[in-house]
């Protein structure tokens, strides 16, 4: 089996020195994924996520899958966005597209990542965090050298993704989750996360389920390497 690497989510120089509005997608780590491999020889996959309804052939609205190989996140435009969800969308008043992705609350926002640190975060369940990042810029000028995938989606299926979304948050009652911590741009946030992180359980199951809730034919079932995810998510880009 091939090595899950940076646990679906980890960044190494975690786009220091990149400007505001580019996409923060994590670069790889080669020991992690020597160490990681040798353990998902062992693992089996997840069990498959029900099968979802096929979005209407009439959308409108366009999202974007971004992934650079090893993370993977959600891009949207913050105009297309209901005024009564993801209120945590205040804190960029200046993007036109905001990239959500989600991770280990140690293990992700941490700058510089040890052995210990990764072992955990991939053997013991974890809190998690919703990473933000504001973009100027369209999702595939803010980083040319990510894969970013368009789909279209319609009404119905995109206010089921950002529910998805909004509920990912860890809010603990109060109208809007407080940032935990800056970023890995200066247009960009951690805020605390609903579900427990874990080697079966990271970003690129994350947005696969997030898909799924939208309509899309993806499955969640081995998605913790991020190509699993994209093969997926290259077929639904494709004409039928």
């Amino acid at each position: 089996m091939l090595a899950l690497v940076e646990l679906g989510h980890g960044i190494v120089d975690r786009c220091r020195g990149r400007q505001s509005d580019g996409i923060c997608l994590p670069r790889p780590r080669p020991w992690i994924a020597l160490v990681l491999g040798l353990l998902l020889t062992a693992c089996a996959a997840p069990p498959p996520a029900p099968p979802p309804s096929q979005p209407d052939l009439d959308a409108k609205t366009i999202i974007f899958v971004a992934s650079n190989g090893w993370h993977s996140s959600i891009i949207v435009a913050k105009a297309d966005l209901p005024p009564d969800r993801l209120a945590e969308t205040a804190d960029f008043p200046e993007a036109r597209f905001l990239e959500f992705g989600w991770g280990d609350a140690v293990y992700y926002p941490a700058r510089r990542a040890t052995l210990g640190m990764t072992l955990r975060a991939a053997l013991v369940p974890t809190p998690a965090v919703v990473h933000v990042v504001g973009l100027r810029a369209e999702p595939a000028r803010s980083s040319p050298g990510a894969e970013v995938v368009s789909l279209a989606i319609d009404d119905r299926n995109f206010g089921r993704l950002v529910d998805f979304i909004d509920a990912s948050f860890e809010r603990s009652g109060a109208a809007r989750a407080a940032a935990t911590g800056p970023g890995f741009t200066a247009a960009s946030r951690f805020y605390p996360a609903k579900g427990r992180f874990h080697l079966f359980n990271t970003c690129n199951t994350w947005t696969a389920r997030a898909l799924a809730a939208a309509g899309f034919e993806v499955s969640a079932s081995g998605t913790f390497r991020a190509e699993a995810l994209m093969r997926q998510v290259r077929a639904l880009a494709r004409p039928r």
